[in-house]
């Protein structure tokens, strides 16, 4: 198997891209009054800055999701009926002509389904917090103190009707999670996802807000199957792509920095090692759940066809996981080259 990774350099609110062309949109995008996007928005729309500088608090948060909303309807355009656009972000708190929190969770999913999505419950993961900050405002008196915000979102929003396959789909059956996955991964709160730990220079990890991969390779296994392709219209570092790479999923990414780009190229380095190595931790982990059902008298029906395991149900038999075997640079991004893995 072969999959491409297409990296542009361009503005998403334009996507040089076929309607209904991608199966997944997973992105994180700049989060409106988060200040360190400021310059980034006030740049799309000089109205964002005069209303800052006014301290325009609602104005200023209006316009920004003005420019987000931009992207979201090429979004809409570029998905294929029954796709699944997943949305990672953050409310903001900030002081601007008073101190309150701006709801881009709230005004995300309102954007969205104007834009004739259905949203699908959404997921809460928790951020690592300083505790020495947990308390904000006037301290240990009341009544001005304010919680922290420890988590972020991920918005689900789901493009028409369910997405339909050909009767016997290989490769959505070759691309089936094991149960405990399932269990784990659609919960709607997240509490084993930590922030980046990417090697990212400080320059680039402030310009790119790089979310851990461990979200986007979650949303790729839930939400698409081998060969798809995945867009993400704020690109960054690459998180998505890598991610894209790792599980045998095509990607396109836009990002208006060129220069984020040399931070992805270190990303892979190791990539054909670390596919190998996240191949045999999830296999090592169903075993460790084959094991517990064991020695809880359990018994389970079903045998794996690729894997020397039981399974709980008949869906997951067929299910086969797939490493990368070498990444070729091309002139708009990389080709990654996929086999089948044997333990």
């Amino acid at each position: 198997m072969q999959t491409t990774h297409r990296i542009v350099t361009g503005d998403a609110r334009d996507l040089d891209l076929p309607d209904e062309s991608v199966e997944l949109v997973v992105t994180s995008p700049p989060y409106p009054m988060i200040e360190m996007w400021d310059d980034i928005f006030a740049a799309l729309d000089p109205e964002i800055g005069a209303a800052l500088d006014a301290e325009d608090g609602d104005r200023a948060f209006e316009l920004m999701h003005d420019v987000l909303d931009s992207v979201w309807a090429e979004v809409q355009r570029v998905l294929v009926p029954g796709g699944i656009a997943a949305i990672n972000v953050g409310d903001a708190t900030r002081n601007v002509d008073r101190f309150r929190q701006y709801p881009n969770a709230a005004e995300i999913t309102s954007r969205f389904q104007d834009h004739g999505f259905d949203a699908l419950p959404d997921v809460l993961w928790r951020k690592p917090a300083n505790s020495g900050a947990k308390f904000m405002g006037s301290g240990m008196i009341p009544p001005n103190a304010y919680p922290t915000l420890e988590h972020e979102s991920i918005l689900l929003f789901r493009n028409g009707e369910r997405r339909s396959f050909p009767a016997g789909a290989d490769r959505r059956y070759e691309s089936a999670y094991f149960w405990e996955e399932r269990n784990r991964w659609f919960s709607d709160l997240w509490t084993d996802v930590r922030g980046t730990t990417q090697d990212l220079d400080e320059g680039v990890r402030d310009r790119s807000g790089a979310f851990p991969v461990e979200i986007p390779l979650r949303l790729l296994r839930m939400f698409s199957v081998y060969g798809d392709t995945v867009l993400d219209p704020f690109w960054g570092t690459g998180t998505t792509s890598l991610a894209a790479m790792l599980t045998g999923r095509n990607s396109v990414g836009y990002e208006r920095d060129p220069e984020l780009r040399a931070a992805f190229d270190q990303r892979i380095d190791d990539i054909v090692s670390q596919s190998r190595v996240r191949a045999r931790e999830r296999l090592d982990r169903h075993a460790e759940w084959v094991d517990r059902q064991h020695e809880a008298g359990v018994n389970l029906e079903y045998e794996a066809e690729h894997y020397d395991t039981p399974v709980k149900t008949n869906q997951e038999r067929r299910i086969r996981l797939y490493t990368v075997d070498a990444v070729e640079e091309t002139a708009d991004g990389y080709t990654a080259t996929h086999q089948p893995y044997d333990p």
